[in-house]
This record gives C-alpha cells, structure tokens and sequence, in this order.
C-alpha cells in the first residue's frame, strides 16, 4: 500500500516573509519601482503578483502597472495534456515597451511554464528586461531559465512535488513537499 507523506516546508509566517524579501530585492536589485511592471502567472503567480505590487506601492509611493498571462495555449504540452485546459484570459492593460518586467510565479520546475509565459509577454511588446520571481524553486530545469529572485530553495528528487496553497485560492498560505512512501504492498 503505498501512502502519501506530506512535509511542511512553509509555513504563512515564511510564505509572507519570503514576499517581503524578494519585494526588497527586487527594488534593490532595480534601484526602485521607477518604469517596473508586475505580470502574475495565472493561477497562483496571480495572488502572488497583487502582494507584490501592494508591497512595491505602499512602500515606494507608486502605482506601477500590474497584468496576468495565461499560457495555457502556449504550453509546449498542450496537445499531449490529458485534461481539457481552463481557459482565462491574458490581461496586460498597458504597454511593455521598455518597462522592466517582474514576472510572477508559484514554483520554478522545468521551466517551461516560464518559457510559455515570455512566449505570451513578448507577443505583448519590447520590455527593456524580463526578470523571474518565484516562492519556490524546487530545480530540475528543462529550459535554460533561472529565476532573478527566490522566496525558497527545495531541491527535489523524482516523484517528490511541491504544493503551494495561498490564502486568496485555497484558504491559507503553505508549502509542502509531497511523496509517496512506499510501504507493504
């Protein structure tokens, strides 16, 4: 019988700690919020991205523009996917064109999401940068991708996966790390 262990890595203390870290480095590394945009990655870059920009305009005195891409079409997978895809919609309501870009997302994996997502924002216009925040990083890429700034590090081994819950989708903030062990059988 094989059962699924599940390791609590974050806790809503952490989750909301590792927001606030990369909001610093991401003013630090920009020196400010002048001519950045925020763009989440539907579904959890989404919530991740308006924490973000709430923290980056409170604190900077700014309204910097905030949009959401949706890669479900441009997935390098979508025709070998088993489920039908929940279709949103991408909504970047001004102009890239030189604007540094802070793309958002729960967890970095193989990379292709991202990949997807660059694919859908250069569509869009000319950004001066593209840089990627994550919570997690957990390794294993597929694409030459790497992220600018990481809430947290969890390498994983094959089998293993990383599950992000935030307040505004599933109630509460956590990460955990998901196995199965293997057990009688």
């Amino acid at each position: 019988m094989t059962t699924q262990v599940v390791t609590q890595i974050m806790d809503s203390n952490s989750v909301n700690r590792s927001i606030t870290r990369i909001y610093h480095e991401i003013i630090e590394k920009n020196d400010g919020a002048e001519n950045i945009a925020v763009i989440g990655i539907i579904t959890r870059g989404e919530p991740l991205a308006k924490r973000l920009k709430k923290l980056i305009d409170d604190n900077t005195k700014s309204d910097i523009p905030m949009g959401l891409v949706d890669i479900t079409f441009h997935r390098d997978d979508f025709r070998e996917r088993l489920v039908v895809p929940q279709v949103q919609n991408t909504d970047i309501p001004f102009s890239l064109d030189d604007k540094t870009v802070i793309l958002v997302d729960d967890v970095l994996y193989t990379g292709r999401t991202i990949r997807a997502a660059i694919e859908v924002i250069l569509s869009f216009g000319r950004p001066a940068k593209i840089q990627l925040a994550v919570l997690v990083d957990r390794g294993h890429r597929e694409m030459p991708i790497r992220a600018d700034f990481v809430g947290k590090n969890i390498p994983t081994h094959d089998g293993e996966h990383v599950k992000v819950m935030l307040n505004e989708i599933d109630g509460k903030d956590s990460v955990q790390l998901l196995h199965n062990n293997g057990g009688a059988k």
